[in-house]
């Protein structure tokens, strides 16, 4: 399989908390990286294999958008910008960020955008739950996850400038990059 030179990132998160602000900002700052938000990559692509109304949302057809993916995985410098991390496997990723937001500060988000009350509810009691961050740590390394606070620009700001420190280390410490074999 090889090796790749740069890290593989999963920003992940409730919807609205600023998983794509967060990507784009990190992205720009490091042109080095492509950023794929999953949803505008699987609609792109062919990967919706349904809608559940239920939700007013698309339903990824998971299994070709990991085959569509893998090449660019393996090759390093993805910023995978979703709701949900699970999905991908373990051996492609090297950092899980979380992003959380005050329920407050989430909910008024949500509701800009027009969701559906049944919507924001659903999100906001995900958000309470903790489900995003439960579900980053029961699928990854704990040591690879890291939980971010994004309410404001000084906090995304502050964030994007934490996650380019990391990828400073990740170079020092993988000068030869990675392996994307299983270990």
């Amino acid at each position: 399989m090889g090796y790749r030179k740069l890290p593989n990132i999963i920003i992940t998160g409730t919807p609205g908390c600023g998983k794509t602000s967060h990507a784009e900002e990190f992205v720009s700052q490091n042109p080095e990286f492509q950023h794929i938000n999953v949803s505008d990559y699987a609609k792109a692509n062919g990967c919706i294999e349904g809608y559940d109304r239920e939700r007013d949302s698309s339903i990824v057809d998971e299994d070709k958008l990991l085959d569509l993916l893998e090449p660019l995985a393996e090759k390093g410098g993805l910023v995978i910008d979703w709701h949900c991390c699970e999905v991908f496997p373990e051996r492609w990723i090297d950092l899980v960020v979380v992003i959380r937001c005050d329920n407050t500060v989430l909910y008024e988000r949500l509701e800009k955008r027009g969701y559906k009350q049944s919507k924001i509810t659903e999100n906001v009691e995900c958000e309470i739950m903790q489900v995003l961050l439960s579900e980053a740590k029961d699928n990854y390394n704990p040591q690879i996850v890291v939980e971010l606070q994004s309410e404001d620009l000084d906090s995304l700001d502050s964030n994007v400038s934490r996650l380019g420190q990391w990828f400073e280390m990740w170079k020092e410490n993988n000068p030869d990059g990675v392996s994307n074999d299983l270990e």
